[in-house]
């Protein structure tokens, strides 16, 4: 049976103070569309996260691809998902998918080789412009009845919430896995919680998912917290559902894959700069203000 490797990757972005020669290398290794993206963020916080993901993608296909950095060439799906153009198959012959989330403190990226990933990582925190109740009744449409009765008999109001961003994190994980964007209805997929309580360190295989109506055995779900507030979901489709890949084996059972947290350093070894320095890049970013006085209700 064939082993293929899976890669997990976090990056915290929220305790990222870039220094100017920092910021503009970073930006200097990122394609310039990319690079111009970034440079539009209204807020610091988001642009570091937006600069961390794509060095994350970057450095993925770079050390496990095999492709040279400044040989790299990523666009998007018409959905908006990150994927990288003209894909060679890797050295065991299976393609590599790969997903990266942002949201909180973190920049997060899954990788698996021959078949679907999908990630979502989760803050949790209070709503920012309601109580925890009117929060819950403007996202009721969100979830089904099974799971807001898992989110509500969980504990506690915080316990509520923290529990309501698990289950947004799965959904999320499988939507992206899928790619198919914000006209998906979540009501479609039920997550069925297990272990009730996370602990930080660990990484858990027990959650199922029932699509309409039907428990999906194919999907594997993988949750762990990176701290106390942050979780972190990872789809993760049956062997041989990446496109151009459908001769692949099954795994074999392995152990779920814990987080590694990069350092900066980490996130650029490797790294070839693509482009001259630009110094007003620096000038923008620094004029930024960190984040929003208030944090916003999750959307889709």
């Amino acid at each position: 049976m064939t082993i293929m490797e899976s890669v997990r990757w976090a990056f915290r972005c929220g305790a990222w103070t870039p220094s100017r020669t920092e910021w503009l290398f970073a930006a200097r290794c990122v394609q310039a569309e990319e690079r111009e993206r970034i440079g539009q963020f209204v807020f610091a916080k988001d642009a570091k996260s937006a600069m961390a993901g794509r060095l994350l993608m970057r450095k993925l296909i770079s050390e496990r691809v095999g492709i040279p950095w400044d040989q790299i060439h990523l666009e998007r799906t018409a959905k908006g998902k990150p994927f990288l153009a003209d894909p060679p198959c890797s050295s065991a012959g299976h393609r590599w998918s790969f997903n990266v989330s942002h949201q909180g403190g973190f920049a997060v990226l899954a990788a698996e080789q021959g078949r679907q990933v999908g990630v979502d990582v989760m803050k949790t925190t209070m709503p920012g412009s309601s109580t925890i109740s009117e929060f819950f009744r403007i996202m009721r449409r969100q979830f089904t009845d099974h799971e807001w009765m898992t989110i509500r008999a969980s504990g506690p109001e915080w316990t509520q919430l923290d529990m309501f961003h698990r289950h947004w994190a799965l959904k999320e994980s499988f939507i992206k896995a899928i790619g198919t964007g914000l006209g998906f209805d979540l009501q479609r997929v039920e997550f069925h919680i297990l272990p009730a309580q996370m602990q930080e360190g660990q990484v858990y295989r027990g959650t199922r998912m029932h699509l309409d109506s039907e428990e999906e055995e194919d999907w594997v779900f993988e949750e762990c917290l990176l701290d106390a507030q942050h979780h972190v979901a990872v789809a993760m489709g049956k062997p041989g559902s990446v496109a151009g890949d459908d001769d692949c084996p099954a795994l074999a059972h392995t152990l779920p894959s814990k987080f590694t947290l990069l350092s900066f350093s980490d996130l650029v070894s490797g790294a070839v700069p693509l482009a001259e320095v630009d110094a007003s890049y620096w000038e923008s970013f620094r004029k930024k203000q960190e984040a929003p006085s208030r944090q916003s209700t999750p959307s889709r």
